[in-house]
């Protein structure tokens, strides 16, 4: 049987890029602002070098979530100016100063919560009394390679209706179908590797590994906290000496530690004291740092994904010191294929006598104990960061053979959680068939990777969509073949 060229999807998806980006330069004499919402929603800037334009240091404890409806762009994110209380407010997103006055944002009462005017650079008119912040001067990456990666990072609503492509799916064989889903799930780890990379170039490839870690224990609500606690890292590990010490300044920060919670401790659990006794002797050094209750999402939310227990984990693994070696010998030793989840596990897991027994601090003794980390969070983290994280090193040092293996395990790995991005696109696009495929976590990543490059750029018509076409071009190749 005549098999798909090895590099078939990957051109599709350059090729489009490269449209976009021609339409793009060609339309507009700045980027558009689309573009700089994506660029603020993934926050693909300096976070740690961010000055407003009045020069006060800047970060960001959570971008808030993208508004699709009127009003500002962003909602409900949390700010910190200087050594200033955190602010919790809206963002507005435009391309010129001009725009505040010109599109009446002045006057209106939805915009009454804006805490942040984002632009793309100066201009001739200023004047609101809005802290500011010009996002050219902090891109992560050149604007060329980052456009590139952000033409693929959109989202739209969409229906139950079977896509266009679902009838010209159904006549691909199989295997051909599973090449394509392997192809898109191979670009969509070589732009996860992209991310690390990139953060390499400023924080050195261990931060990016802690700041992918932390991320993904976040899981999907409390990502940007979690974030912004990794890029701490270096600061809290300042003279630690042992785990305990570790997760008294991780919960500290992230305001797990309410002072209410210091009376009560004793009654609580030694644990609880020993924390508070810890966090009290440095708390001063982390002043006007520690997070508001506000930037955590804990609304129906499972209990194995409480972001305290996610960071006593976490400290487990800054306090060993030796993480990093133990996850390249991990990568480095013979793993068949059915041992991948659990060999992982083994070097990820850790025992905490008070955690182990508990989803919060508050929360009754469990009946039977329960480890920090389900095999479910190992695949999200295998597949997410762990892998993509080695394939970038490697990529970096030409090492094909560590290249091959990483491939190996990624195209190995048994299926992820299943979520409702993954539901729809199986419905609308194959409407119930290859279900057997999608035991794999590599035909979940290759699905998103497509419903990321055409389906979330078109609508729930379909129109405009080339997934179809490129389908198509598939049978022509073979057919040539």
């Amino acid at each position: 049987m005549a098999s798909l060229d090895a590099n078939f999807y990957q051109g599709w998806h350059n090729r489009r890029f490269t449209i976009n980006q021609l339409e793009d330069s060609a339309t507009h004499g700045s980027p558009p602002e689309r573009l700089l919402q994506q660029i603020w929603q993934h926050q693909r800037i300096l976070r740690e070098r961010l000055q407003t334009a009045d020069g006060r240091k800047l970060k960001i404890l959570h971008p808030g979530f993208w508004n699709h409806e009127a009003g500002p762009d962003f909602k409900s994110a949390i700010i910190q100016l200087d050594d200033a209380p955190p602010s919790e407010g809206d963002i507005e997103i435009d391309i010129s100063p001009q725009f505040w006055r010109g599109h009446g944002h002045q006057a209106n009462p939805a915009y009454e919560r804006v805490i942040l005017h984002v632009l793309w650079e100066p201009g001739a008119a200023r004047g609101e009394n809005l802290p500011t912040l010009f996002l050219k001067e902090f891109l992560d990456a050149p604007f060329g390679e980052l456009t590139q990666w952000l033409a693929g990072e959109s989202a739209t609503d969409s229906t139950t209706v079977p896509g266009v492509c679902s009838a010209p799916l159904s006549a691909l064989e199989p295997d051909t179908f599973r090449d394509l889903l392997n192809q898109a799930a191979l670009v969509r780890m070589k732009r996860k590797a992209h991310l690390f990379e990139v953060r390499a170039r400023h924080r050195g490839w261990e931060q990016s590994l802690w700041e992918g870690l932390f991320s993904g224990l976040g899981y999907k609500k409390n990502v940007w906290p979690m974030k912004r606690l990794a890029e701490m890292t270096p600061e809290v590990m300042r003279g630690i000496g042992s785990a305990l010490q570790v997760q008294a300044r991780l919960l500290g920060l992230g305001g797990f530690l309410p002072a209410e919670a210091r009376k009560t401790a004793r009654a609580v659990d030694p644990y609880v004291r020993n924390l508070w006794e810890l966090w009290w002797r440095d708390v001063s050094q982390f002043d006007g740092q520690v997070f508001p209750n506000s930037v955590w999402k804990l609304s129906n939310m499972r209990p194995a994904n409480n972001p305290a227990r996610r960071l006593a984990l976490a400290a487990h693994w800054l306090q060993s010191g030796n993480l990093v070696e133990k996850l390249t010998e991990w990568l480095h030793s013979f793993v068949p294929d059915v041992r991948l989840v659990d060999s992982l596990t083994s070097v990820l897991q850790a025992e905490d006598p008070f955690w182990g027994g508990r989803w919060t601090f508050r929360g009754a003794m469990l009946k039977q104990p329960q480890p920090l980390l389900g095999a479910q969070r190992v695949t999200d983290l295998a597949v997410n960061v762990v892998l993509p994280w080695f394939w970038s090193r490697a990529s970096a040092g030409k090492n094909s053979a560590l290249l091959a293996e990483i491939e190996r395990r990624y195209f190995a790995w048994p299926a992820a959680e299943d979520n409702a991005v993954l539901r729809l696109a199986r419905q609308r696009l194959l409407q119930g068939r290859h279900s057997k495929l999608f035991r794999h976590a590599f035909a979940q990543q290759g699905l998103i990777q497509i419903v990321r490059d055409f389906c979330d750029h078109s609508n729930a018509l379909c129109e405009h969509c080339r997934f179809p076409e490129l389908v198509s071009a598939v049978k022509q190749q073979l057919l040539a073949t």
